[in-house]
Formats: structure tokens, sequence, C-alpha cells
């Protein structure tokens, strides 16, 4: 077997500031979460004005998530992951001085900017993080994906900490923007120019925007509207993946909307029970996340993404029909192991061995996002009618169907999928690995 290549000065300080700036993403998106009860005190809203105020951060997620792909292919994602470090901040910002003047539409706006940042960098990341993967030839993503899960249990403490003790939650959230600023800024000078750019081959006639790349008048760029991000989702493969790492995604936003509410409603257990088996599933994540490569490296993918699956199923299953609080308790670590790693091994999958492979990785990863953030919230639709612990039987369904379909995340045999043999596989293009 090949030696993978020895990290260089310039990868390793590459890969670092990816691993800072995420694990700083999922601070701030803990940090807010965990302020939630303090900032609707402040504005003093009903449950229901919350909801539309939270809506802004929905609304921003997707709209940064749907742009962030199209934005990679034309200026890289390092020029990206500007922007969206900069839209976080400034919603974290506008969100502080939202709660400390008590305006509901302030922090309306300010989560709106925030959840297009993350959506925009998040995508970004994911392209970023899949280059180094293809330059050092090991697994990134599953620990870059950890660093977020860790951040996430950091800034959690860091709430409830700050909450017990009656801290501003205006000081709170401006101080997490100051760190946000800082990671970010020595984020962007460490990640290379050009990642995720992609120039059409218009000699290649199995590159699907070969032809219309080669007839605009700019010359060689893929184009970036609707008609050129869709064409990637010819290639079964790719469709097959995709539905994987719906799964998956599912799997963990369910967990990260409804686990709380979850075990207080269905299993009966207190407010603050919940609330831990919540960071219980956190702690399983991050050490799923960052155990992960080993197992990738001696398995493969396909293997763990399976068996990933199955037992994320086994501990949904135990929460829905174990009538012990407890047990179901103890299964969300099952629950949170097993979804660890789907959704970064489902993305370096999607761009791994083939052509076009950061078009891609931005495709899936937009997919993953969209049923994270849509999916679960339509499950309170579901229990409305059938009860919280019967519409996660929707979660079970879907983990069960992507483990039977995890063959699709082999790696081709030769070149890409749909591509003449001999094609030389892009892992190694320029454009992705300077």
């Amino acid at each position: 077997m090949k030696n993978p290549p020895v990290m260089d000065a310039t990868t390793r300080r590459w890969r670092a500031a990816l691993f800072l700036f995420m694990l700083a993403t999922g601070v701030s998106m803990a940090s807010w979460v965990a302020r939630t009860p303090a900032v609707r005190d402040a504005l003093d809203v009903t449950t229901g004005s919350m909801g539309l105020v939270l809506f802004g951060l929905s609304v921003g997620s997707m709209a940064g998530v749907l742009a962030s792909g199209g934005l990679v292919r034309r200026r890289g994602g390092r020029q990206v992951i500007a922007a969206g470090a900069g839209l976080l901040v400034a919603g974290l910002l506008v969100i502080a001085g939202g709660a400390a003047l008590e305006v509901s539409a302030g922090v309306f706006c300010g989560l709106a900017l925030f959840g297009a940042g993350m959506g925009l960098a998040e995508v970004a990341f994911n392209i970023e993080g899949a280059a180094v993967e293809r330059t050092l030839g090991r697994p990134v993503l599953p620990v870059l994906h950890g660093c977020f899960s860790l951040g996430t249990v950091v800034g959690a403490l860091l709430g409830m900490g700050l909450t017990a003790v009656r801290f501003p939650v205006g000081w709170h959230l401006a101080a997490v923007a100051v760190a946000v600023a800082a990671a970010g800024v020595w984020t962007v000078r460490a990640v290379p120019a050009g990642t995720g750019q992609e120039e059409a081959d218009p000699e290649d006639p199995a590159d699907p925007d070969a032809a219309s790349a080669a007839g605009s008048e700019g010359g060689g760029r893929h184009p970036d509207g609707i008609r050129g991000q869709l064409a990637v989702w010819r290639d079964r493969r790719l469709v097959l993946i995709g539905l994987i790492v719906l799964a998956m995604a599912f799997a963990e936003g369910s967990a990260n909307d409804w686990l709380p509410l979850l075990m207080v409603d269905g299993h009966g257990t207190s407010a603050t029970a919940g609330s831990l088996t919540f960071m219980l599933f956190a702690v399983a994540m991050t050490t799923g996340r960052f155990t992960g490569g080993p197992l990738l490296v001696r398995y493969g993918p396909a293997a763990v993404v399976r068996a990933s699956a199955l037992v994320a199923a086994a501990g949904v299953a135990l929460v829905v029909f174990s009538d012990n609080a407890l047990l179901a308790g103890a299964a969300v670590v099952l629950w949170g192991l097993g979804a660890s790693l789907g959704f970064p091994v489902t993305i370096s999958a999607a761009g791994e061995g083939v052509r076009n492979a950061s078009a891609r990785v931005a495709a899936v990863s937009t997919a993953g996002y969209a049923a994270f953030l849509v999916g679960p919230p339509s499950l309170g639709f579901l229990a409305d009618h059938v009860g919280l612990r019967n519409a996660m039987v929707v979660v079970l369904v879907l983990l069960g169907g992507a483990a039977l379909i995890t063959r699709a995340l082999r790696t081709p045999p030769s070149g890409a999928v749909g591509e003449p043999p001999g094609t030389p596989a892009p892992g190694a293009r320029q454009s992705d690995l300077v």
C-alpha cells in the first residue's frame, strides 16, 4: 500500500485553521441555544412569538446553504469562508444588541445574518476539508465535524455556567463574536486561495457543463446557475450518496431539535434530565467523530457508514420503544455514536475519485444541511397526531434504508463514475490542492 503524503507546514496550518474555526462555530451556535430562554425573557414574548423570531435562523441558514456552492465555484472557498465569518460575527452582535435593547425584530435580523453566515461557511468548509483529505490521503472530515461537536459541548457548558450566575446575555454573545472574529481572521489567512474553483474542459464529453461553459463569454468556468448545480445529480451513484446523507443528517438534526423534549414528554423525565440527555448525545457525537478515523482506514467508508446507521437505528429504537427512561437515556449514546460519522464520511465519499469533486461535495453538503435544518421540524406536525416518540419511527426507517445502499460509498475502481476508462481522477486538481 502506498504511504500517504507527508504533511508540510502549509497543509498543517490549513488543516489546523479549519479545525479552529469549526470549533468556534460550534461554540457560537451552542452559546445562542443555551441563552435562548434568557433572550425570550428579555424580549418578553410568548412562545409562539419566539417561534417567529427563531424563524430568522432557518431563513438565513437555508439562504446561505443554497448560495454557498455556486459562490465557492466562482470565488473559491477562502472568500466564501471570509464572508461567512463576517456574517456570523455581525449576526451575533446584532442578536446581542437586540436582546439588550429588547427589540424582537433586531434578534430576528441577527439570527438571519448568523444563519446565513453559518450556511455559507459550513458548505465551504466541507469543500476545503475534502480537498485536505485528497492532499493527505487520509480522513479529515470526521475530525473537522468533531471540532464543531466539541464546540457545541463547550458552548453549552459555558452558556449553562453564565446563565447560572446571571451574566448578561448581550455581553456573553458579544464576547463570543469577538472570539469568532479572531478565529475567522486567522483561518482566512491560513486557507489557500482557489479551493473549489473549477474549470470546465470543453474537450471532455463526460463533463456535463463543458458545452455551455465553452460557449459562454467568459471561457471555461462552470455555469453557476441552478442548471449547472443540478447537472452533477445525473450520476446515479451521487443520488444514492445524497439519500444516505439525507438519512444521516435527519437522524442528527432530529436529536438536536427534539431529544430534550422527547425525554421530557415521551419518558416523563425532568427538564434538567432532558438537557443532560442531550449533552450525552453531543458528547457521543464528538467521541465518534474524533475516534472514527482508524475505522475508516481499516474498513472503508461503506462498511463504517452501514454499521453507523445500524447502531444509530438501535439507539433510536430503544428510545422509541423502551418504557424505561433510564434505558432510553442511555440509548442516546448509541444514537450519537451511530450518527456521528454519517454526514462527514458521506460528504468525503462524494468527492473521492471523481471529476468535479468540489461541485459534487457542495451538492451533497447542501442536501445534507437541507435535511438537517428543514426535515426535523416537520416531525412536530406528525407528533401532533401520533406523539413524539412514535414520530421518531420516521428516523428509524430512514436509517434502515441508508444501511441498505451504503455500497454507493465505495470508491470508483478507475476514474470518475460515468467517465471513460483511463480518465484521470481529479483528486489532485490544482485548484483543490494549492
